[in-house]
């Protein structure tokens, strides 16, 4: 992940060197095409972010289903057990 904010940040330097050279003359433009790139380089970030995010909730949510999997057939055993002496115990109507 740092080396994917890393190559953001070398992409942002040359964009801005890029606006800097479309504009040499004008300090204003070239400061708003910054303020631009860095809000498209924020956006990217932030949306990268939310992608790992997403990732690692659900790595975590699979492994919770792999660890609780064999748990959840033992309690459905049991419960089943019980239904069953539930229903013997039950006289019939």
């Amino acid at each position: 992940m740092k080396a994917s904010l890393l190559f953001l940040l070398a992409c942002t330097a040359v964009l801005a060197l890029g606006a800097r050279a479309d504009a040499p003359e004008e300090p204003k433009a070239l400061v708003q095409k910054v303020q631009e790139l860095a809000q498209k380089a924020t956006a990217v970030a932030k949306d990268a972010f939310s992608r790992v995010r997403e990732s690692e909730a659900a790595q975590q949510a699979r492994q919770w289903l792999r660890d609780n999997a064999e748990l959840a057939k033992q309690r459905l055993v049991w419960l089943k057990e019980q239904l069953a002496e539930l229903w013997k115990k039950t006289p019939a109507a």
